[in-house]
């Protein structure tokens, strides 16, 4: 049998599989779970099942989700749609426009070319240098994809004038795309999909300053130890010396900063101050990106995103989110999302704090390897954990951003992350699973320091417990 029938037996497969279980489920007696929360866990778990199993594009799949839940009447539409009343979904649209401006106004590339050039000169440099451009084009670019093609280009004409062998060309390939794992995590707008998710998830209000006090350090620390993990298991095979001349050269090709770079830096700083001040005026970062995005469409003013940008907004990525935080919104209604923490969860929480975040590591991660999706065990765990741990009085920041740092960071698998998925080829990172296996089962240890040792101690001194 060919790749290609191996392939569609696998969709087949979770295809049939999908809709067995969500049957099994709707014919089981499951006692204390309304017919409503009922057909919201059958819906789920077909859902999960084709997501995990890749049975069609991710945003197809949500769709039926979508359908199935209003045509079904599991809730009204307007608890299905929720997502879309509030500013979750438009700061995904205007990011996404933002991001693209970057990029495609030569501003991000400037900025990675002048990096590289003062800061960059063998394999060690090379490696901190992505570490920390990723992490400063985290605030400019609220997107990791693009952060990450945008490196990956500059990084494409070292390892060309360099001469860098293969074997090493791979190790920095990797390098990029496992840095915006951790890193995407710093500021709130750094992964503009994932991380207004887990806000949401959480019920809770959260600033932009807010999550930057509460998971920007422990992120930081991630970022450094995943640095140090990656230099420590992937040396150079020979040592690496950068010819600068030709990153001089692209640089000096760039020119003067063009009249749209200067208004791309004029709405990005505005943006960044805006985002940075929400918690004084009082306005939602969702509802700042999106009027940002549209404001650099303006004549005079703006002139940077086009017509065509539209195209750079990714219509199933809005679907595959709004069904994602539907099982979540949905399954609070419906009273799924209690049942579950009753049935699968202790009967009570641990008192002991550490111990809790060690519980909710295990089972976020546990979850991830059966799923293998960041979005799906949020939509599954996030709503149970806080059912579960309710009666404990803890701010739901707490146990939703532990779930989420032990899901955002751990990958054994490309698959098992999107932003390690989009490099695991031949014409972008270079790298496969072999790569990503040998840094993620060392770098699970490194999920349960940061979630433990890290988070725990940093949170009870800034008082969030």
């Amino acid at each position: 049998m060919g790749v290609a029938g191996l392939k569609l037996d696998k969709r087949l497969i979770g295809f049939v599989l999908g809709i067995v279980a969500a049957v099994v489920i709707w014919m089981l007696p499951l006692d204390g779970l309304p017919d409503e929360g009922k057909k919201c866990l059958a819906l789920t778990i077909m859902t999960v099942i084709f997501w995990a199993c890749q049975v069609a594009q991710a945003g197809f799949v949500s769709g039926i989700l979508l359908a199935l839940m209003v045509i079904w009447k599991v809730a009204e539409p307007a608890v299905v749609f929720k997502s879309w009343t509030g500013s979750t979904m438009w700061l995904v649209v205007g990011a996404y426009l933002i991001a693209n401006a970057v990029k495609t106004s030569g501003l991000g590339e400037r900025i990675a070319y002048s990096y590289m050039l003062r800061f960059v000169k063998d394999y060690r440099s090379i490696i901190v240098g992505i570490f920390v451009l990723t992490l400063v084009l985290s605030l400019l670019i609220p997107h990791p994809w693009p952060r990450a093609f945008l490196i990956m280009s500059i990084m494409g004409i070292i390892i060309k004038s360099s001469g860098i062998p293969k074997e090493d060309a791979v190790k920095i390939g990797f390098a990029v795309f496992a840095a915006s794992v951790p890193l995407s995590l710093v500021f709130l707008t750094g992964d503009s999909v994932i991380n207004p998710l887990a806000v949401a998830n959480s019920g809770a209000e959260v600033s932009f300053i807010d999550w930057l006090l509460y998971m920007g350090p422990p992120s930081l620390v991630a970022g450094l130890l995943t640095c140090v993990l990656f230099l420590m298991l992937f040396r150079p095979a020979r040592e690496i010396e950068v010819n600068k001349q030709e990153i001089q050269a692209k640089l000096t090709s760039l020119g003067s900063m063009s009249g749209v770079e200067k208004r791309t830096v004029f709405w990005i700083v505005l943006a960044i101050v805006l985002w940075l001040t929400d918690s004084i005026h009082g306005i939602d970062i969702g509802w700042i990106t999106l009027i940002i995005g549209m404001l650099m469409a303006m004549p005079i003013i703006g002139e940077v995103v086009k017509a065509p940008d539209w195209a750079s907004v990714p219509m199933q990525v809005l679907i595959f989110l709004t069904a994602a935080i539907a099982i979540g919104v949905v399954g609070g209604a419906t009273g799924m999302n209690a049942w579950i923490a009753q049935t699968l969860f202790p009967a009570s929480a641990p008192e002991n704090i550490f111990v809790l975040s060690a519980f909710i590591t295990v089972i976020s991660i546990v979850l991830h390897m059966v799923l293998g999706s960041v979005i799906a065990v949020m939509g599954v765990a996030v709503p149970a954990i806080l059912a579960f741990t309710s009666s404990m009085g803890l701010n739901p920041v707490v146990p939703t951003f532990i779930c989420y740092m032990a899901i955002a960071m751990h990958y054994l698998f490309p698959f098992q992350h999107l932003n390690v998925l989009v490099g695991a080829s031949e014409d972008t990172g270079g790298y496969t699973q072999k790569e990503t296996l040998r840094l993620g089962i060392p770098l699970t240890v490194v999920v349960f320091v940061v979630t433990i040792a890290v988070m725990l101690p940093w949170w009870m001194l800034i008082g969030l417990i």
